[in-house]
């Protein structure tokens, strides 16, 4: 799939929809896709793994015929192996889970690989980055939480964007590193900085009042 390869100039912008206005959710999609983002961010929770519930299956599948898109869909559930196919059928294009679930790490990445979407694995904020080192090479894309998943809207988490180098350091360079939590121009660059090429950012963008600059202004990577 192309269409959601890492572009090698820019970093790859995944606004989370879990700040957009659920009332007006075609517009604001609309509006993130004409400035400029490159994927959409999904955030599926079930009230178990993560204290909240959001969006599931049904609401994916409604919105995939307004976008061209790709969906980045991040699961904070229980059991995640069990509804792969049906967020795959529901048009996803990257599915990511946690390692925190307890699940066959390889077996469920390969899972969702089968059906010819992006495999990713997520840690939260008190996992270390050793602690997954043997996934690194087998995942698409390693999603690194700056704060603990569950709400938008919470403190960048400085030292968990910390974990970036090193596994920067064993992913080949293709693979995808990406943040989600507390993303704006200044913690965006910091990640950026420790070797992230894809953020997540809800508020910065959705709560903006020009979301074209504030999703460039994520893009471009700062000076060193």
């Amino acid at each position: 799939m192309e269409h959601i390869n890492q572009k090698k100039q820019n970093v790859i912008i995944s606004p989370s929809i879990l700040s957009a206005d659920f009332a007006n959710l075609e517009r604001d999609i609309k509006n993130v896709e004409s400035a400029g983002a490159d994927w959409l961010h999904i955030d599926v929770m079930d009230g178990h793994f993560v204290p909240n519930i959001t969006i599931g299956i049904p609401v994916i599948k409604s919105i995939r015929h307004i976008t061209n898109l790709p969906f980045d869909v991040h699961l904070m559930i229980d059991n995640p192996d069990k509804y792969i196919e049906s967020f795959a059928n529901a048009g996803a294009n990257i599915i990511t889970f946690h390692y925190e679930t307890g699940v066959n790490i390889v077996e469920t990445l390969n899972k969702i690989k089968s059906y010819g979407l992006k495999a990713g694995l997520s840690i939260k904020p008190n996992t270390k980055a050793e602690e997954i080192e043997e996934f690194i090479s087998t995942a698409d894309l390693i999603l690194v939480m700056t704060v603990e998943p569950g709400f938008g809207g919470q403190t960048f988490i400085q030292k968990c964007a910390d974990k970036l180098p090193y596994i920067k350091s064993k992913q080949n360079i293709n693979q995808i590193l990406q943040v989600d939590g507390g993303i704006n121009s200044n913690t965006g660059d910091y990640c950026k900085k420790m070797g992230a090429n894809s953020l997540v950012a809800g508020n910065y963008i959705f709560n903006n009042d020009n979301i074209e600059f504030a999703i460039s202004s994520l893009k471009q990577f700062p000076n060193k």
